[in-house]
């Protein structure tokens, strides 16, 4: 199968495996300790982890384009931010 049309490099096919063992992560979780433990955070709303976890994506993907353009130092550094923005979530969302 011919997939040189879609540009697979090694950074992403790095980002869908980590994409993939979150889910797969949660999955597991949510199999083991069912429910999430739904609790109303700092945002006022009842979330759960899958919540959490969307929340945390969708927000490192803000962070990393904002990083791309307002930023001179290297990605690595908005990673670093993004994981710290995801650990903020988890705990306090």
């Amino acid at each position: 199968m011919d997939l040189t049309w879609m540009a697979w490099t090694q950074p992403t096919a790095i980002f869908f495996a980590v994409i993939a063992s979150l889910l797969l992560t949660m999955t597991v979780w949510e199999y083991f300790s069912p429910g999430g433990g739904p609790r109303l955070g700092i945002l006022r709303f009842e979330s759960t982890r899958g919540d959490r976890l969307f929340v945390s994506l969708l927000g490192s993907a803000f962070i990393c384009m904002a990083w791309l353009i307002l930023a001179s130092l290297s990605l690595w550094w908005g990673l670093a931010a993004c994981v710290v923005y995801a650990l903020l979530v988890f705990r306090f969302v």
